[in-house]
């Protein structure tokens, strides 16, 4: 029996923790409600109640840049990790983290 195994952290950027509700939608899901815990200009960790695998394809709506799609990376208990699938660049990226973190206050 093979142990399991613990991947490395991947991530090519940190992430900026904020506490954001929105909507996204997979291809045979429809939309679905989430929250996005953390974000970086390449990905993100959103907290949802449906399932999705390793590999599908997601739309998450955000401010500022809108529907961007993402790549789901991992997918564990609810919690999601998704790389988009073009980068967000940086003078958008610090507009879109000014917005979310302005809707938790």
């Amino acid at each position: 029996m093979l142990a399991a195994q613990v991947q490395p952290d991947r991530r090519q950027s940190e992430r900026d923790e904020v506490f954001y509700r929105t909507r996204a939608t997979a291809a045979g899901r429809g939309s679905f409600a989430v929250q996005v815990v953390n974000i970086s200009a390449n990905g993100f960790m959103i907290r949802a109640d449906i399932d999705v695998a390793i590999g599908d394809s997601i739309m998450i709506r955000l401010p500022v840049v809108g529907e961007i799609r993402a790549e789901v990376r991992w997918s564990l208990g609810g919690r999601v990790g998704c790389q988009f699938v073009r980068m967000i660049g940086l003078a958008p990226y610090l507009e879109l983290l000014a917005a979310l973190l302005k809707e938790t206050r």
